[in-house]
């Protein structure tokens, strides 16, 4: 990275960053990708939601995203025909190969998948692998520490010459290049976590050339193995196929199949021929079923505080029968592993030792331990600390929020600074206090969420193209980068919910609380069905964490710093979710807020001592690369702006942050010792990080500047002391112990524990926590119990969510039994007469029903009876639909929609259904090849209890198309209130929430907006 340039000092953001000394390479601009613009039509001023509004105007002086050719209008210039549909991800891993930016117009910068590193040039994919870290700085300045991309192998095409890669396809972690000269194709499939990369190749032969010359050590066959440079790489090609080597190159015509695979072994010089040898023997299995599909799946577990999340691996055997894939586990995956065991060999990357598991799938397992609104005010409640925090509140009167500026970063802090306000100031029964900072807050807030004609300050437009919501002003490259919407918007969604536990109306969808969502949705959209945004935009599913920038167009790959204020978008989710009864949006907080706790405790703070270069000398670092790590920021040296970019904005959110208690103590202690003394700015973020591990360290510290300090833009004194005056009290994090309601903690002193839990709705509960004590809070109230009590606050305003029981009641029934197996089947049409639909329903996951190659196309099966449903599971061919829904009927003529599938990426799908009917059909309407839609099974699930019915001939016989109603048809521009019910190809929906429709909005794409019937 070299040394960023520093702006004006306290200014901190991602901003516009230059690249990594010594990565970048110069590029020639590339021509355009032949495809066409897309381009949306729609109302040229304001689309509403609620009582909110946004505009599809851009403001005066506003810019659009930015790049390479017409990637501003066109963000699908880069990808082809076959990418999903649906606006286009940004802020990922592997964003610099579509979101095109920089000194690489043709091709990228390279990609850190881990543990391999790819980078595409004209002739094929650059792979890189490597085990020795590069180290600048020093141990007690500034520093960064890099596994930079050195090319060892070009997988290709003999002959391929292309003038750039475009993007065929992506899943939840997985990216496919693509390259074609006219003559030569090559697809490749690479993904995190995936030391095997796939190719499909036309129009020649397979080419590995290699940087110098290499060692083979087995050329048997259809296998080749061979090494360079330390680096071990195993190619398959198909059956019946053989590799030559001539020079530096090896090549292999596939035996006319058209597929290879290339590895990256975990071995080291130390291994011998025979351990590599042994090693590509047991992945052979595995060598020809190419990842074709990633899916994360996640659930909290409310009554035992527990967060699951399975990631998913769809495999497509090019040759053979079998499935699964090798797996590399980042270590805050490998620490909560349950159900696989890792093989005893690693390999190295730049977030440590990554371990190795086999399959279609793994499961992780943490503990929520909880957030809160506010730290309790335990001990400055009564006395003379009383006095002080009040003084410190009734100075913050008249400027809670102390706006530092007007664009959308700047306005967050100061909206943050008044939440925090408020909810000490409830907290003391200082109402006039608390008053006066959420009327500032809705004030504010209000006029972002109000876009009138002509208005180009303090709103936001919604760009069709890119699905991405913007806010103007924009700053730190919001706009022409999308950079940091997750650090900018998590700041609104906090400060909304604080003032939704007071004013549940404003919150309401038809107030205000619709604007709320579209910035949660833009940031990390939680909605896979909403194709108005990418789902997790910001957020990196398979490393755990977010990225801040939106293209990623750097050497070291994407970065982010100020991984805290990623955290504040996630507390922010609980919170609002919370507030307002929205259990997927607080469930979702809840599973990005404790992976990335996880992952920000391993690879920001590295608590266990094992995933940073022991040469690099620190324990912590400021910025996460691709390929690294900095003790660096984009904006200053100074070492306590850099310690303290990963502790701001500090609310009850960042409790995670003490989850060990000597890490805090130690990165103190090297601040302290690289900054010769205590640190002079941001003394407040640090104490109160010191807080977390040293209360009474902490409190000492502040009492002895008696205030005389500058507080961080974004924090106010009476909040500096509230929370390090109780911290001091309450004692360090517990996180051995959970609670069965979100809003709960636990802290332990000498021994001694503190229970603490936070009701925000009107009506009371009683809170179960792991250990056995339960504490009983009335409406509105946090109450803490054990070792301190005390009770206090009024927001009592907040959704009501009841806690469940401490843990769930017996069931002897799990899952309901199946209905459609062996049932009579039909469809729309046949491939031809060997692929019939009722062989999607024989059991038998090695036959299946084949549809001509057109769209729509359907395959139902009749159950014999009404029955009531629960899910679906649909094994797909490798010739499978991207987009259907499931219908049900009770007569086969009149259809319901019970389901709607977008984004499909094949494999097994499981679809939640509900309602019930006698005919269930899957009814395809976009196919994902050019193919037609191709099912080994189509399961249908009934509920417990569900007696399989026997069959009887249909009453009528079932239709090809869904009959519409009478209602209105669904139309583009136009508004509807809540409750009014339009029809959309064939299925009716009802408005959830009071808005403007616009193209791309349509109701199976907008489930937020329309309810199915």
């Amino acid at each position: 990275m070299g040394s960023p340039a520093t702006p004006a000092p306290g200014r901190h953001r991602a901003g516009r960053p230059t690249r990594w000394a010594g990565l970048a390479a110069a590029a020639v601009v590339a021509a355009g990708s032949g495809l066409l613009a897309v381009t949306f039509t729609g109302t040229a001023s304001a689309g509403t939601i609620g009582a909110g509004s946004y505009t599809e105007t851009l403001p005066a002086g506003a810019k659009l995203p930015s790049g390479c050719g017409s990637v501003s209008t066109n963000p699908r210039e880069n990808v082809t025909a076959n990418a999903p549909k649906g606006a286009v991800p940004t802020n990922d891993w592997w964003s610099s190969l579509l979101f095109k930016k920089g000194d690489d117009c043709n091709f990228s910068q390279a990609l850190y998948a881990h543990p391999v590193a790819y980078r595409p040039s004209a002739t094929g994919l650059g792979l890189s692998y490597e085990q020795t870290p590069a180290i600048s700085g020093s141990a007690t300045g500034l520093g960064e520490y890099h596994f930079p991309y050195a090319q060892k192998v070009v997988a290709g095409v003999a002959g391929l010459n292309a003038p750039k890669a475009l993007v065929d396809g992506w899943t939840d972690w997985t990216v496919t290049p693509s390259w074609s000269d006219g003559t030569r194709t090559l697809k490749a499939t690479i993904g995190h976590g995936l030391p095997l990369s796939y190719y499909q190749v036309t129009g020649g032969d397979a080419l590995l050339s290699v940087t110098g010359p290499p060692t083979a050590w087995q050329n048997s066959g259809n296998r080749l193995g061979f090494s360079i440079a330390g680096q071990d790489y195993v190619a398959w090609a198909p059956s019946g196929a053989t590799w030559s080597a001539s020079g530096n190159t090896f090549r292999s015509n596939l035996a006319g199949k058209g597929y290879y695979t290339v590895a990256v072994l975990p071995t080291t010089t130390a291994n011998s021929t025979a351990d590599k040898i042994a090693l590509a023997d047991s992945w052979n299995q595995f060598a020809h079923n190419h990842v074709t599909g990633t899916r994360v799946s996640y659930s909290y577990n409310q009554a035992t505080g527990t967060v699951s999340t399975t990631y998913g691996f769809t495999t497509t055997a090019r040759e053979g029968s079998g499935s699964g894939t090798v797996i590399g586990l980042y270590p805050h995956q490998w620490r909560y592993l349950t159900g696989s065991t890792p093989a005893t060999q690693t390999y190295v990357s730049p977030r440590g030792r990554m371990k190795i598991v086999t399959g279609t799938q793994f499961q992780t397992t943490m503990k929520y331990t909880g957030v809160l609104p506010e730290i309790p005010a335990v001990a400055d409640n009564s006395g003379a600390d009383l006095t002080t925090i009040t003084n410190y509140l009734n100075a913050e009167l008249n400027n809670p929020a102390d706006f530092r500026g007007d664009d959308t970063y700047w306005t967050g802090k100061g909206l943050g600074r008044a939440a925090r306000i408020a909810e000490i100031a409830d907290q003391l029964n200082l109402t006039a206090v608390r008053d006066k900072a959420l009327s500032v807050i809705k004030t504010r807030i209000t006029d972002w969420f109000t876009a009138t004609s002509g208005k180009s300050a303090r709103v936001f437009y919604y760009d069709k193209n890119w699905g991405t919501l913007i806010g103007y002003p924009a700053s730190y490259a919001s706009d022409e980068d999308l950079n940091d919407h997750h650090f900018h918007y998590g700041y609104y969604v906090a400060a909304a919910a604080t003032l939704a536990k007071f004013d549940p109306n404003w919150a309401s969808a038809g107030q205000y609380g619709g604007m709320v969502d579209l910035l949660i949705r833009d940031a990390n959209n939680y909605d896979r069905n909403d194709t108005r945004f990418p789902y997790l935009r910001d957020f990196d599913i398979y490393a755990g964490h977010d990225w801040a920038s939106g293209h990623g167009a750097f050497g070291a790959g994407n970065n982010q710093e100020s991984s805290s204020e990623g955290q504040n978008f996630s507390n922010a989710l609980i919170q609002w979710g919370q507030a307002t009864g929205n259990a997927a949006v607080r469930d979702a907080g809840i599973w990005l807020h404790t992976t990335q706790a996880a992952a920000i405790n391993e690879y920001w703070f590295d608590v266990t001592g094992e995933n940073f270069p022991t040469q690099w000398g620190h324990n912590y670092a400021a910025i996460v690369w691709g390929s690294g790590g900095a003790y660096a920021t984009w904006f200053s040296g100074e070492h306590a702006l850099v310690v303290g970019i990963n502790m701001l904005p500090m609310t009850g959110g960042q409790l995670y942050l003490g989850d060990h208690p000597q890490s805090v103590r130690d990165t103190y202690a090297e601040l302290v010792r690289n900054n010769g003394g205590e640190p002079q700015q941001w003394r407040d973020m640090h104490w109160q990080y010191l807080a977390l591990g040293d209360g009474d360290g902490a409190l000492s510290k502040f009492r002895a500047s008696g205030g005389n300090y500058t507080s961080e833009e974004g924090e106010s004194k009476a909040h500096t002391f509230h929370w390090i005056r109780n911290l001091a009290a309450l004692g360090t994090i517990d996180k051995t112990v959970t609670a069965n309601h979100p809003l709960a903690k636990v802290f332990s002193k000498n021994g001694a524990k503190t229970y603490v839990a936070s009701n925000i709705t009107n009506s009371a509960l009683t809170v179960a926590f792991s250990d056995g004590r339960s504490v009983s809070v009335p409406a509105g109230k946090t109450v803490t119990a054990g070792a301190l009590t005390w009770s206090g606050g009024n927001a009592s305003g907040g959704g009501v969510v009841t806690p469940p029981p401490s843990s769930p009641p017996p069931s002897s029934c799990t899952t309901g039994p199946l209905l459609s197996q062996g049932k009579p089947a039909t469809a729309s049409s046949l491939e031809n007469a060997d692929y019939p639909a009722s062989r999607a329903v024989d059991g038998d996951a090695a036959t299946r029903w084949s549809s001509a190659f057109a769209d729509p196309q359907w395959l139902q099966v009749d159950l014999g009876s009404s029955q009531a449903l629960t899910r679906a599971e649909l094994l797909w061919e490798a010739a499978y639909g991207s987009a259907y829904t499931i219908q049900r009927s009770t007569d086969g003529t009149n259809w319901t929609t019970a389901a709607t599938v977008t984004g499909g990426d094949g494999g097994t799908d499981t679809v939640n259904l509900s309602g019930s009917g006698r005919y269930v059909r899957v009814n395809g309407t976009t196919r994902a090849t050019p193919y037609g839609y191709s099912l080994f099974e189509f399961k249908v699930y009934g509920a417990c209890g569900t007696t399989v019915a026997p069959t009887t001939a249909p009453t009528t016989q079932p239709t090809t198309t869904p009959p519409t109603s009478g209602t209105t048809t669904w139309a583009a521009n136009t508004a509807y209130a809540v409750g009014a019910t339009v029809t959309y190809s064939g299925t009716r929906y009802q408005c959830r929430q009071a808005h403007t429709s616009l193209v791309g909005w349509e109701p199976p794409n907008a489930l937020s907006l329309w309810l199915p019937l």
